[in-house]
């Protein structure tokens, strides 16, 4: 069974806006290595779009720093579920999911592979209510920015979670990787 990881950046009181947080080159490699550990990347509509607009290649040249290169052709290239009851079609090696959530994730999780990657804010949360993810990696930015989305908010249950792997970058950002205790 290939395991579901989510990954997101936040910010030190738990603001997960991709506006306040500007990843360098060696967050870039990191994210990258992320997204190549898995087969598919699981997206909900408001993500799949973000995702798209700033990766999908080819970008004009010089408008992205040349280390970014390596982390949009990985995404570029990755198969992607969207899940959407309002999108009617998707591209961009893209499949549009439907129908019970739980079902459908717990179906990819038998496919065989490497893993399944989800990124966002709020299909995470159902994913984490239904109790489908396998690994969580925070990447926790040393700011403080007083607004914008936290990461769970309403999750009706809390999850309990071990720490299983801790990275420090030069930025004073930390990944950390922690699996639900079962």
């Amino acid at each position: 069974m290939r395991p579901l990881r989510y990954s997101i950046n936040v910010t030190l009181d738990g603001c997960c806006d991709h506006r306040t947080i500007t990843p360098d080159e060696e967050m870039h490699r990191h994210a990258a290595d992320i997204i190549g550990r898995a087969d598919a990347l699981l997206f909900g509509r408001v993500t799949y779009g973000m995702m798209e607009s700033a990766w999908r290649t080819p970008a004009p040249p010089g408008s992205k720093p040349e280390w970014t290169v390596h982390f949009a052709r990985k995404i570029d290239a990755a198969k992607k579920y969207v899940v959407s009851t309002t999108l009617d079609k998707v591209d961009w090696n893209a499949e549009l999911v439907r129908g019970d959530l739980r079902e459908t994730v717990e179906r990819l999780k038998q496919e065989p592979g490497e893993g399944l990657y989800v990124g966002g804010v709020m299909l995470p949360k159902a994913l984490a209510e239904l109790g489908l993810i396998d690994e969580y990696t925070f990447v926790v930015h040393p700011k403080i920015v007083g607004h914008g989305p936290s990461l769970f908010a309403g999750l009706s249950e809390h999850v309990d979670l071990k720490l299983v792997d801790r990275l420090e970058f030069r930025s004073g950002a930390v990944a950390m990787t922690y699996e639900p205790r079962r």
